[in-house]
């Protein structure tokens, strides 16, 4: 009953964390300004949680804990930006695609710093992933221009701000994932109140529901789900559901804004998301017996 439960709160998450693109760009509204109010609708639905189980007591975290939970939230609004920021740029199926190199950037950290070894099945996801880089790349580079290109790098750089939050996130072990989410929410409120356009704030009811719906739905409720799943599911069933996130972002990119990828590009965006699924869940096409690579899905993947 727990493993069907949590399989359906992973789905749900994954299904609200491949709309995130939608609304960033139905708000109109700049990428700080964005960021800024998800956070701070964010830090209230997180404040209200946090309270109801009671996480507001100093056996809870100690001030160590605090002080990399914040180095974490750094890390993952700045991922927010970027991210946020390539949607229009490179579309939300380019930018979520290209994003999905996470797994690979974690292994660069493992190999730079925790001595950890590049088996022969890594090397092959990676080579794969970085030819389907290549074709994305190709794929529009003549005919896009710059802000293409830009678009793709700020969505590598999404992926390794992602990627150093993760790592964050597992020195992070046994302190309640809520609490971690609203010490990062926190902070980007504070890190992008001085930079958001508070003088000025968005007009109109839409725009608002917009950008309530991005704190409270895909922050506070997504955060509820996913960890309510990481505490029933295996990894590696929880590394298989969290491909839906990237496929939905796909899909709705079709249907609401009628962004088709070109042959090139879809072959790229494939081989990005199978290569990044092998090494996630451990695929080994050179040897049977190589150890899977854990996935961590310590932060909301955008």
């Amino acid at each position: 009953m727990d493993k069907l439960r949590g399989t359906a709160e992973m789905t749900a998450a994954m299904i609200i964390s491949g709309t995130i693109g939608w609304f960033v760009i139905l708000s109109g509204q700049p990428v700080i300004d964005v960021v800024f109010w998800r956070c701070l609708f964010g830090a209230g639905t997180l404040a209200l949680i946090c309270l109801g189980l009671g996480l507001f007591r100093r056996d809870v975290i100690t001030a160590r804990q605090i002080g990399l939970a914040v180095v974490g939230g750094i890390a993952i609004v700045a991922n927010w930006l970027m991210l946020f920021a390539a949607y229009p740029r490179a579309s939300i199926s380019i930018a979520t695609a290209v994003y999905n190199t996470q797994p690979f950037m974690l292994v660069g950290f493992g190999v730079l710093f925790f001595s950890e070894k590049l088996t022969a099945s890594k090397l092959f996801w990676l080579g794969l992933a970085f030819a389907g880089m290549l074709g994305i790349v190709q794929a529009k580079s003549g005919a896009a221009g710059t802000d293409y290109l830009v678009g793709i790098g700020l969505a590598l750089g999404a992926a390794f701000f992602y990627a150093i939050a993760a790592l964050v996130a597992k020195k992070l072990k046994g302190v309640p994932p809520h609490l971690i989410a609203l010490i990062q929410v926190i902070v980007g409120t504070l890190m992008l109140a001085p930079l958001a356009s508070l003088s000025h704030p968005p007009a109109g009811e839409q725009t608002w529901a917009i950008l309530g719906t991005l704190g409270i739905v895909h922050t506070g409720l997504m955060y509820i789900l996913l960890y309510g799943a990481i505490q029933k599911l295996p990894t590696s069933l929880t590394g298989a559901l969290s491909f839906i996130y990237p496929v939905v972002a796909i899909l709705v990119d079709l249907v609401a804004f009628g962004h088709r990828l070109d042959w090139l590009q879809m072959v790229g965006a494939g081989a990005i998301l199978v290569a990044a699924a092998g090494m996630t869940l451990g695929w080994s096409p050179l040897r049977r017996n190589e150890a899977a690579v854990p996935g961590t899905p310590a932060s909301p993947r955008s």
